[in-house]
């Protein structure tokens, strides 16, 4: 959609208030395409994840802390494309693409929130495993929702105030350079860039919560796995299902680290690389984890997949 002269040259010190997210535009007519394989992960991912809360909350065997822990998880995968997909798929299907200034700082504020607890929650589940591997004779001791708490309160208050903080600060720019955002959705980076002013806080700010937030969950996250590798070998217990659980979190985690990294990076290091391809890998850092965290948790944990298949089975019986 062209832009009047009015909407392309801002007068005076008027700053945009209204946003083009134009992701994906060089594709031309072949980006009406990418609706069906984005719809088919974000249908993915409504349904596992609702599997999966469904399955923790309704049975009983399965309300232990990992487990509560793992539906924790379900939900915010569950929450975090809502504030990203459905806008993206309009917009593939028939060019919405405008966004205001609030709408877009609350997508940059939500999606971060959501992606920093999703490293957030893997921590506390290395929590509970080193508890329960460890130190086992405490284990309920330690997991103890009083007890729990403190281990919950600071990564809680610092991810929410790294984020408020962030999109405060952008949403005090001043936007008078243009008011299109290469990108299918609202990341913090690609608002600041279209300031005219100097954005050097909100840069280092940015990165600053990447290391605070997910490189230090995952060095935490590696550091408890260790130890927790270190004690099972000692013991000369059994190990698999032990290694099973700590190498599926740290893939996980390093995998959306690798993904947040990148399209950090991205913005900083002014590659050559094609925009499609750092918005693609935007999209999956804030859809892929969503979509296969539950079928990781669900498919690999045995007590999940069982209670699903005595579900799956009574259902089958009661039909007939």
């Amino acid at each position: 959609m062209a832009l009047t002269n009015s909407q392309a040259l801002p007068i005076g010190n008027i700053s945009f208030t209204t946003f083009q997210l134009n992701g994906f535009y060089s594709l031309g007519e072949w980006r009406r395409f990418l609706f069906i394989p984005y719809f088919l992960m974000f249908l993915l991912c409504v349904i596992a994840n609702s599997i999966l809360i469904f399955l923790i909350i309704s049975q009983r065997s399965l309300h232990s802390p990992m487990f509560v822990l793992i539906g924790v998880m379900a939900v915010v995968d569950l929450l975090m494309p809502m504030f990203v997909v459905p806008n993206m798929l309009l917009s593939f299907l028939f060019d919405w693409n405008q966004i205001s200034l609030l709408g877009c700082l609350m997508q940059i504020f939500w999606v971060q929130v959501f992606g920093a607890f999703q490293s957030t929650l893997l921590l506390w589940m290395a929590l509970d495993r080193f508890f329960a591997i460890c130190r086992p004779l405490s284990y309920h001791k330690h997991m103890q929702i009083t007890n729990f708490l403190k281990f919950v309160i600071v990564p809680v208050i610092r991810n929410l105030l790294i984020n408020i903080i962030m999109v405060s600060l952008a949403g005090k720019l001043h936007f008078c350079m243009k008011n299109e955002i290469d990108h299918c959705f609202c990341e913090h980076m690609g608002l600041v860039q279209l300031a005219c002013q100097n954005t050097s806080i909100n840069s280092v700010l940015g990165l600053t919560a990447t290391l605070i937030i997910t490189t230090a969950d995952f060095i935490f996250i590696t550091v408890s796995y260790a130890i927790i590798f270190t004690s099972v070998i000692k013991s000369g217990k059994s190990s698999s299902k032990a290694i099973n659980t700590c190498v599926t979190h740290i893939i996980v985690i390093t995998f959306s680290l690798v993904l947040v990294l990148t399209a950090f990076l991205s913005y900083r290091l002014g590659t050559n690389a094609s925009s499609n391809i750092r918005i693609f890998i935007s999209t999956m850092y804030a859809l892929f984890p969503s979509c296969f965290n539950p079928i990781i948790y669900g498919v690999r944990t045995k007590e999940i997949r069982l209670q699903f298949l005595k579900y799956f089975n009574r259902v089958k019986v009661f039909s007939q």
